[in-house]
Parts: structure tokens; C-alpha cells; sequence
């Protein structure tokens, strides 16, 4: 059977998969679990709630609140707030747990439940293992005084805002965004928070009905930010994705800055500053070759860690460093919070054209990406076909001619019965034809 938590919660369909009943079952083993967990019984545990924009969010938070109350747990309900926010949140409170509903960069349609533990951390696999296994078993329900209550947090905003002004030291004075919300959880708080901080801020896709969050906007569809950027002569442009933990860039002449330009951005300001923990970064397996490349010159060692920012979190937990992050354009600085920050990182990043008065395509011109492809083979047993030999010496023999100068990642998908393989090389033909090659391979053994 398929694990019911992905890399980033639960996930699905709402009112499909996805129903009220499933979460409230979901919530209530959560609590029984975090419960058992902390073994104290000398007061009444706490969660935090919140939710992005989308719809079902609504149903969903209803059902959430109901299931943590049916244990005897006390929902804070903040409403509509970033992923990050709830992290903060649950620490800033001093709650036993956080659970955001979101279905981040997905499509309306779809919704999504993740939890965070006491301190705003992301749960470890066993602890996920036993919430789905206690999905099924019965609990002791509370009555009377001993029920859960559920009450609002008209602070939950400003306290998180407050948090976030702490993480700039320059002001943002002379600096022009355009900043792209998705119409998700950051609409409101993002552009205010940047305006804050002294930008000159043009908000689009800022006006959530419901329904259109992601809809042709936001991390995902960068093309009207790029559009509006040139529109408005504005320094840059920040995409952000529906629960706002993601955060992209365009520069001013309309050029995408992705996660892996943020990092080295980031990563070499910081290490200049003395402010880079033993000099390290670190990235998943699918940041760019040329981010390596770029962070060597810098004097920056990279840490590589597997796809997911949960990996990258433990890395950095583990090794006590101070930057990490993904190409899609999760940024951690575990200085500011215990997840991906979308609004942290546009801080931070228009902080560095700020300070230097450079443009943020001479900033992101430390790193030159090396082209790029990525081609999807479907097949039957992906494990089986990973491993298969002739794929393996497909490999071997690719990695072998783009010795230097490239480099191959074949994995098998997380969710899907595929096979990503992808091909980075010095010219585009070149990551085109090495990748269809293997691809074929994997193809043929697969069938």
C-alpha cells in the first residue's frame, strides 16, 4: 500500500479524497499521537490552525477543528497565513502541534494537511508512520470540561509580521517589486511586509476568491510577473505559490532568478559576512551543476541532500548550518524559521540589491546555469528498471564523456510508476541527446 503522507503532509483531491470526515479522522490521530508523544498530562494540549485561501479550506479547517477538539485539544485557529506563519506560530504560542491546510503549488481542486511539531518542525517519518496507523484505532473521547475549545487569533498576523521585519537590517528604501501572490495565503501580508521594509511595492495577483489561487499565476506560471516587471521598469519580482513557502525571482530585464541563483546570491553574502555556519550550503540533488560550480569559486562547500525540503531541514538541524534550499525555490535560514520562507527570503534578497546597489542580474551572474534536461519515462516497476544493468552502464557510460563538464541523475519518481532521468551539459544539444539516450535505455527495460 502507498504511504499516506507524501514529502510535504497529505494531499488530494478535496471533497473527493480529501473529505471532511478523512480529516477530522486525520486531526484526531494526530493529537492522540502527539499526546502519547510528549506524556504530559499536567495541561491541555494546544494546536494552531491555519489554512491557505482555496475553498475547500474552509470545510477542511471546520473538520480539523472538530477532531483535534474530540481529543481534548485546544485549536488556535489563525486563519489564512503562509505555511512558514504556522511554523512561527506554533512556536510563538507555545503549542504542541501546527497544521496547515494547504495544497502549496497545486491546483484549486486539490487540498492538503501537514503538521508541525512543538517548536514549528516538520514531523520525522516515524512519527507520520503512527499517526496513519492510529487513523483506524479508537480513542478516549473527553467530555464535558475536558473537551477541546476552539477559539481565534486576531494577533496571529501581526505577531508573524512582526517576526519577519526582525529578519532585514537595511532598509528596502529605493527598491521597486513587483511581487506575484497566486492569490494564496501571502495576498495581504507579503506586499505589506515589503512595503514595511520601505519598497515601493506593486502587488499582482493579490485579490483571492477562493478559487483562483495558482490559476495562471504565482512560482509556477512566472510569465505575466516577467510581463509586469518590464511594464513597471521595477528592480525585480517575487513569485511566491499558494501557501507562500516558495519564493522566485525575476530580474529587471525580465530573466528568471530561480532557487538555485537565490542560494548562491544568498550564500555568498552570508559567507562574505562571516555569517555562514563553517561555510556550508545546502541543496537537493537537483540543484544545478553550475550552483556547484559557482559556490566552489566562492569558497562555499555544497552539502547535497536527497529531493524534498524535509531532507534539506534535517541537514541543516543536523549540521547546525545556515542556509539551504531548493531550486524550486524553497530557501531555509534556519535563523528565521524552521521551514521554507517565501516572504523571508524576497527580504533578504532584495536586502542584498539594497546594500550593494547592484541589479539582481549582476548579482545572479555568480552562477551560470549549464543547460538542463529532464525527460519522464514511464515503466513498470521503476525500482526494478533503476536498477537494471544496462541502465546502470547507460549511465555509467554518459557520466563517463561528460566527465567535468556535466553530469546524469537517474531516480525513480516518488509518486508515479516513472523514471526521471535528467542530463546537465556544457550545450543544450548535448543534455538533450545524452538524456534521450538514456531515457531509450530505460524505456526498453521497462517494457
Amino acid at each position: 500500500m502507498a504511504r499516506l503522507f507524501g514529502t510535504d503532509g497529505v494531499r488530494g483531491l478535496a471533497n473527493d479524497e480529501l473529505t471532511p470526515e478523512f480529516a477530522l479522522r486525520l486531526a484526531s490521530a494526530a493529537a492522540v499521537v502527539f499526546q502519547t508523544v510528549s506524556g504530559d498530562t499536567s495541561r491541555r494540549p494546544i494546536a494552531v490552525v491555519g489554512r491557505d485561501p482555496r475553498a475547500s479550506g474552509e470545510m477542511l479547517e471546520a473538520a480539523v477543528c472538530a477532531g483535534l477538539a474530540a481529543t481534548g485539544v485546544d485549536a488556535i485557529r489563525v486563519g489564512v497565513l503562509p505555511t512558514p506563519a504556522i511554523a512561527f506560530l506554533t512556536a510563538d504560542y507555545g503549542a504542541d502541534l501546527g497544521v496547515m491546510i494547504s495544497a502549496s503549488h497545486n491546483p484549486m481542486p486539490d487540498n492538503g494537511i501537514k503538521f508541525f511539531a512543538a517548536g514549528g518542525h516538520k514531523l520525522p517519518d516515524d512519527v507520520e508512520d503512527k499517526i496513519e496507523a492510529a487513523m483506524d484505532a479508537e480513542f478516549v473521547r473527553p467530555i464535558g470540561a475536558a473537551v477541546g475549545r476552539v477559539r481565534d487569533a486576531p494577533d496571529a498576523a501581526d505577531r508573524y509580521r512582526k517576526h519577519l521585519a526582525s529578519a532585514v537590517g537595511h532598509s528596502l528604501y529605493g527598491v521597486t517589486v513587483v511581487v506575484d501572490a497566486a492569490n494564496g495565503a501571502a495576498s495581504a501580508l507579503g506586499p505589506q511586509v515589503y512595503a514595511d521594509a520601505g519598497a515601493k511595492v506593486i502587488a499582482i495577483h493579490s485579490d483571492p476568491d477562493g478559487v483562483n489561487i495558482n490559476d495562471g499565476c504565482g512560482s509556477t506560471h512566472l510569465d505575466t510577473l516577467q510581463a509586469a516587471v518590464l511594464e513597471y521598469g521595477a528592480d525585480l519580482g517575487l513569485a511566491h505559490d499558494g501557501d507562500a513557502d516558495r519564493c522566485l525571482a525575476v530580474d529587471s530585464t525580465g530573466a528568471v532568478v530561480d532557487g538555485d541563483m537565490i542560494m548562491a546570491i544568498l550564500a555568498n553574502a552570508m559567507n562574505s559576512a562571516g555569517r555562514l555556519r563553517d561555510g556550508v550550503l545546502v541543496a537537493t540533488v537537483m540543484s544545478n551543476l553550475g550552483l556547484h560550480i559557482a559556490m566552489k569559486d566562492a569558497g562555499v562547500r555544497v552539502r547535497t541532500v536527497g529531493v524534498g525540503d524535509r531532507y534539506v531541514l534535517e541537514e541543516l538541524r543536523k549540521g547546525g548550518y545556515s542556509l539551504g534550499g531548493e531550486q524550486s525555490g524553497h530557501i531555509v535560514i534556519p535563523a528565521i524559521g524552521t521551514t521554507g520562507d517565501g516572504i523571508a527570503t524576497g527580504l533578504l534578497l532584495m536586502e542584498q540589491l539594497a546594500v550593494t546597489g547592484r541589479r539582481l542580474a549582476d548579482l545572479a551572474a555568480i552562477m551560470t546555469v549549464l543547460p538542463q534536461e529532464l525527460i519522464n519515462v514511464r515503466v513498470a516497476d521503476k525500482h526494478a528498471v533503476a536498477r537494471a544493468p544496462e541502465v546502470q552502464q547507460a549511465v555509467d557510460d554518459a557520466e563517463a564523456e561528460l566527465a567535468g563538464v556535466g553530469r546524469v541523475l537517474l531516480r525513480p519518481s516518488g509518486t508515479e510508476q516513472l523514471v526521471r532521468v535528467m542530463v546537465e551539459a556544457g550545450t543544450a544539444d548535448a543534455a538533450l541527446h545524452t538524456a534521450q539516450r538514456i531515457a531509450d535505455v530505460v524505456a526498453a527495460a521497462g517494457a
